[in-house]
């Protein structure tokens, strides 16, 4: 794709902000980073964001802590003003099936579009796996980077 291209499918696709709270082992931070080069977009902590009316698409994710994200992406969502936005949410998690359901409605309540979810594994060390060395070590692995990316991909061209 060429220069002019490339900046006429920004403009059209608007400016994109990734915010990740990421903390036991930088499982989250790892996905973050790379739908962000996809994207074109900045991975911000939470703490660093200080407003979203310049963004189009804004995408959410922490680790999985007992079976939520992470308690300080739920603060700063719940402090948000109500807004129009498009969103997705993502996590990692060392358990299966993480439950995304309650960031999505959170963010429908604060009126945001959740157009997508994405979900991988990641080294988990909670307190039972801790003494075994924790679980699904490796993860995510780049199995599950290719799948952030083409996920990423895709969330692009529906813009």
């Amino acid at each position: 794709m060429g220069r002019t291209q490339q900046r006429r499918r920004e403009y059209m696709m608007g400016k994109a902000l990734i915010i990740c709270a990421s903390v036991s082992h930088g499982n989250t931070r790892r996905v973050a980073e790379v739908m962000g080069e996809v994207l074109g977009a900045p991975v911000m902590e939470p703490e660093e964001v200080h407003g979203l009316a310049d963004y189009d698409l804004v995408g959410f994710g922490s680790g999985i802590f007992l079976q939520k994200f992470h308690p300080r992406l739920r603060e700063f969502v719940s402090s948000l003003p109500r807004q129009q936005a498009r969103a997705f949410v993502f996590a990692t998690s060392g358990l299966p099936a993480p439950r995304l359901g309650p960031m999505v409605r959170l963010l429908e309540d604060k009126g945001f579009e959740v157009t997508d979810r994405f979900s991988c594994r990641g080294f988990d060390t909670w307190a039972p796996f801790k003494p075994v060395g924790g679980i699904r070590k490796g993860r995510p692995d780049d199995t599950d980077l290719a799948a952030a990316r083409a996920f990423t991909e895709k969330l692009k061209r529906r813009a």
